[in-house]
């Protein structure tokens, strides 16, 4: 399969975007056509081999409209920090600025990241224009990131919070007040008689004036943006707030107007402390939204903390110690106890044991020595190593750890796109339904001060931030917490699909299996001594470079047994080995290999019940007798029959892919508990086997390790690749498992779920606060004798909203493994 990013000409409307995902989708061999009407850009799908781009591009000439294709050499990828954004609308409002500019392939604007991720042909736009587009919608674009926060970024970010903050206290200390002048009187509070509303009504409106003015300069931001986005029909939450309070504060200033006339009636009919307590409240919120949201990416910041800001290495025989940025490729480090590895190598000298729990989640140390690799920002525990850089800067693990994460948070999952619409549309309705209402209850009969307590409350009380933190923040928190645990969650549609995983397709080798054969049983006859039989075996086998002979030798190893040395050696080309040592002939192969040599075999039985186990049984005699019998295997993973048993217990049908013959696939999946097997499948096969699962109507999860696992990787719903894998299946799955441990697939899958109910939830909220709270608003409750909701409360409910969405996406943060 390939995927193609090709620029649609002409397109006027959604039906557009619609006739060329028609016109492509019916080509043969086109797999998926997506078109987003905003960027003008298609993205197709399609099998190479039954079908050419050209027919794609004529599908689309036939549909009316032109095409191009964007240059890779001229196509840039940047994330852009912005300042400024107070709701979701915002969000669309920056898309919608960057979406005009010429050469944009793809924009998503994060509002609880703060971030725009920008895809554009340089060719045609510069990033100058993109930022001066953000700027001429009202806000401010912040340092292009390069993989990590710049310092700069993180300064501001915690300025804006140091400054609502401020600005909060000075609205408190002239609101409280303003509050108790203004309703304090109504439940006989003792007031100052120059300040009376009964004595002094002039004073008394003065006075709540005087105060209320210090909170509209606190909220000053709340008018600018506001005010702004209006004129250009891109109202957004401060624009609500800013015709809200504003239209309270021209009707006191017409009741200070009343009161000087002589209607002193009128003292009873300012709104002051209303703007007053709304502004604070809402500062309030959005301190608190601002402190949750940067909560939300805690796991990021940890990891981003981790590496050592310098390093030892040794120059000419000395150790100098220089700045982590100056280590290159090549250079030799020396870490001591106690201290974090700088960067990714290979341990050249001495023996530690290394804390890796940043890395895969497990607490125990790992033993290094010569020839280990070793990864930056883990901690080095005991030992003094030295050991070779092999990856600095952006290529080390963490760096690429770091770099996936924080994609996945700022990506969006396809369930954000229908929030994004409504936020979208959601303020100009409200100030729609808030202007109708005023009217409606006006035509009714009530009274000024009526008709704004229901504009004001409808137009506060809406709430379009809680729709656009509700899938975002959730998203943030889901995939920091994978990374915590071990398991990087590659976008957010990656976190998205695989909670609807019904069936997940292994491989075997190295991924149900360790990947290298091993000694499982030793079987001895005829008096041979199992650790004889194991030498000569091993010392017979140290020339041969077939695996099975290598799991041999490697386990004489480990069983501290000297090789002996032979006289002579010679391959049978598929039957096995004779060789000479210490005057013995030594066989060792096949079944055929011990027939041709009319070698009695009396552990056939023996041996037909390891071939059934799927183990390779040897047979090895010694000057012509039977001697014993040496079963290898690619043994199973300590983990991979709990972690399928837990699929299974979740509903999740488990298949296994591999290339190996029938009886040995069926003896695997036998021990382990699998349900399909898919047996003798040829590498470039295997995405095959993945679409006839898919064609079955499944939802399919591929896991793999290798190269040739990358097309069914790719090929798969959810693509999931062992950490310990190759590059190029790392970079085909949506998923990775950074322990190479099949428990973290239900991990995975698990945790996708836990997010998708968590941004379900934050939806459900959202939406319900709004479809309830607006009606109340606008005196719902009032028409059945109900109270009317008093501005203040909106705001208070509003800010509530926002938080309480923030603190429910929190929540994962309790996530454990399973």
């Amino acid at each position: 399969m390939k995927n193609k990013s090709l620029i649609i000409k002409g397109m006027t409307c959604a039906s557009c975007a619609k006739a060329v995902e028609r016109h492509v989708g019916k080509v043969t061999g086109v797999n998926s056509a997506n078109v987003n009407l905003a960027t003008e850009k298609l993205n197709v799908e399609y099998d190479e081999a039954l079908t050419d781009i050209s027919n794609i591009y004529e599908a689309i000439r036939n549909a009316g409209y032109d095409v191009e294709e964007a240059t890779e050499s001229n196509i840039r990828e940047v994330n852009i920090p912005i300042l400024g954004m107070s709701c979701a609308s915002c969000a669309k409002s920056n898309e919608r600025a960057i979406g005009k500019l010429p050469g944009i392939i793809e924009v998503s604007v994060n509002y609880a990241t703060e971030k725009a991720h920008v895809v554009y042909d340089s060719s045609k736009t510069r990033l100058s224009e993109i930022r001066h587009a953000i700027e001429n919608a009202g806000y401010k674009p912040l340092d292009i990131e390069e993989g990590e926060k710049t310092d700069h970024e993180k300064d501001l970010r915690e300025k804006e919070r140091n400054t609502l903050w401020k600005k909060f206290i000075l609205s408190v200390i002239f609101t409280v007040p303003l509050f108790y002048i203004s309703m304090g009187h109504m439940v006989n509070l003792p007031i100052p008689n120059i300040i009376n509303p009964s004595i002094h009504p002039l004073n008394f409106a003065l006075t709540q004036l005087a105060l209320v003015i210090p909170s509209m300069i606190a909220g000053y931001q709340f008018y600018t943006i506001g005010f702004s986005r209006l004129v250009k029909f891109e109202p957004n939450m401060d624009s609500l707030i800013a015709i809200g309070t504003s239209a309270a504060f021209v009707y006191g200033m017409y009741a200070i107007y009343q009161i000087i006339l002589g209607y002193s009636h009128f003292a009873h009919e300012l709104y002051f402390e209303s703007i007053g307590v709304i502004i604070t409240l809402i500062l309030l919120g959005r301190y608190l939204e601002a402190v949750t949201k940067g909560k939300t990416s805690e796991s990021i910041k940890k990891l981003m903390g981790l590496t050592p800001k310098t390093a030892t290495v040794i120059i000419d025989d000395e150790e100098m110690v220089i700045p982590v940025d100056e280590v290159e490729v090549g250079d030799i480090l020396v870490v001591k106890p106690g201290e974090r590895i700088p960067v990714d190598g290979v341990v050249v000298e001495g023996r530690t044991s290394i804390d890796e729990s940043m890395l895969t989640g497990e607490s125990i140390p790992v033993e290094k020595n010569e020839g280990s690799n070793v990864v930056g920002a883990s901690i080095n525990k005991n030992g003094t190593i030295k050991f070779k850089a092999t990856r600095v800067g952006k290529d080390t693990t963490l760096a690429n750890i770091i770099k996936f994460v924080e994609d996945a948070q700022g990506s969006k999952a396809p369930i954000a796109r229908a929030a994004d619409v409504i936020a979208g549309y959601f303020v100009p309705a409200v100030i729609i339904i808030a202007i109708v209402a005023a009217i409606g209850w006006r035509l009714a009969g009530e009274s000024t001060i009526f008709v704004l307590t229901i504009f004001v409350s409808i137009l506060v009380i809406a709430c379009p931030c809680a729709l656009g933190l509700a899938t975002p923040t959730a998203i943030m928190v889901g995939t920091g917490k994978g990374a915590e645990l071990g398991v990087l969650f590659k976008n957010g549609e990656a976190l998205e699909t695989a909670h609807k995983t019904n069936v997940i397709v292994f491989d075997k080798t190295g991924t149900i299996t360790e990947g290298e054969p091993k000694v499982t049983d030793i079987i001895t006859v005829n008096g041979v001594d199992e650790d004889e039989l194991l030498q000569l075996s091993a010392s017979a086998e140290r020339s041969s470079e077939h695996p099975l002979g290598e799991a041999i030798v490697n386990y004489a190893k480990e069983r501290n047994l000297s090789f002996l040395p032979f006289e002579h050696f010679e391959a049978i080309p598929g039957e096995g080995i004779e060789v000479i040592i210490n005057g013995k002939n030594v066989l060792i192969g096949n079944k055929k290999l011990m027939t041709d040599r009319n070698i009695e075999m009396t552990k056939e039985a023996q041996a037909e019940r390891l071939a059934n186990e799927g183990k390779t049984p040897m047979f090895i005699a010694i000057d012509k007798k039977e001697a014993g019998i040496i079963a290898v295997a690619d043994v199973i993973k300590p983990s991979s029959k709990q972690a399928i048993e837990i699929l299974h217990n979740m509903g999740i049908e488990v298949a296994m892919i591999t290339g190996d013959n029938k009886r040995t696939a069926h003896a695997i999946a036998k021990q382990v508990g699998i349900d399909r097997v898919m047996s003798e499948v040829l590498p470039q096969d295997k995405a095959k086997e993945v679409i006839k699962l898919q064609q079955e109507g499944l939802k399919v999860a591929m896991v793999g390790d290798g190269i040739n696992d990358a097309p069914a990787l790719a090929q798969a719903d959810t693509g999931i690749a062992i950490g310990s894998g190759t590059d190029v299946a790392i970079e085909s799955a949506d998923i990775v498992l950074m322990k190479s441990d099949l428990m973290d697939v239900p991990t995975a899958i698990q945790l996708s779920k836990k997010t998708i109910r968590n941004i379900k939830e934050n939806l459900f909220w959202a939406f319900a606060y709004n479809t309830a709270g607006i009606p109340i608003a606008a005196g719902l409750l009032y028409i059945f004798g109900g109270p009317l909701l008093n501005p203040m409360i909106a705001a208070g409910a509003m800010a509530f909203s926002s938080i309480s969405v923030l603190t429910n996406a929190l929540r994962l943060k309790r996530f454990k493994n399973i």
